[in-house]
């Protein structure tokens, strides 16, 4: 799982049937008591580093709510065991409704943000299940934290910027939302953040996995209570692909 306090991405080095949630198919959950085992460790560690303990609460909660999820997708234990890796191993912190991801940028990412002039390190967002609505205040307040806690809790790390690689950020879903949705305002936080190598693929499952859950059923059978659904299935159903888009924005 890697070295507690590096910020080193998710690991490839599970055992097999651990890192794709396998292991805990027959409800075992073999991940999930790994990750009960390691929490004292995290708490021990954001002691030392002065984290406030409501931080440290709120982020390991995310082991509760990734159990939650794996069941509404129609299975038991964790279906992403190497996602909670940040979490336990102190990359990852839960501030408000965003999560923050402590990255040196490497590769594809690193390429991409000095295309747009960022420094090579910067905070990963991600935005959790289960938090709430995604509305601007919210999103403010949590950003307003990350601005604090990370020059405070982890001083040798500049970070300037944050960024995000996600389904929520295709321009296509503003042909489809209100111009006040949350999801259109959270898009105009950023500006683009392309990495190099030509249109991305598309994506379509992911935002499917995200919004409906089981992403092997007919498009017909979803559920269309929503606006995002309906745009969702609505785009889909007219032919068109989904997208994973960057963004960023100075901190």
């Amino acid at each position: 799982m890697g070295t507690l306090g590096e910020p080193s991405g998710l690991d490839r080095d599970w055992p097999a049937g651990v890192a794709d949630g396998t292991a805990d198919a027959d409800g075992t959950g073999l991940a999930t008591l790994l990750f009960v085992a390691l929490a004292p460790c995290t708490r021990a560690h954001h002691r030392a580093l002065g984290i406030p303990p409501e931080v440290t609460r709120s982020t390991l909660a995310d082991l509760g709510r990734q159990l939650a999820v794996s069941r509404w997708r129609g299975r038991a234990g964790l279906g992403n065991p190497r996602w909670l890796t940040l979490h336990f191993r102190g990359e990852l912190f839960q501030l408000g409704r965003l999560q923050f991801q402590r990255r040196r940028l490497t590769g594809a990412d690193a390429a991409a943000a000095r295309a747009a002039g960022i420094g090579e390190w910067s905070l990963q967002l991600h935005i959790p299940d289960h938090c709430g609505p995604l509305s601007p205040g919210a999103c403010d307040r949590a950003l307003d934290r990350a601005r604090a806690f990370f020059p405070r809790h982890f001083p040798g790390e500049r970070y300037r910027s944050a960024f995000v690689f996600s389904w929520l950020l295709d321009p296509q879903l503003s042909h489809y939302l209100p111009e006040g949705s949350n999801i259109v305002r959270f898009q105009r936080r950023f500006a683009p953040l392309v990495r190099p190598g030509g249109p991305p693929a598309p994506e379509d499952t992911n935002p499917l996995r995200y919004v409906f859950g089981d992403v092997g059923r007919p498009l017909e059978s979803l559920p269309r209570d929503t606006v995002v659904q309906r745009a969702l299935l609505d785009h889909l159903r007219a032919g068109g692909h989904w997208y994973v888009r960057g963004g960023w924005l100075a901190l």
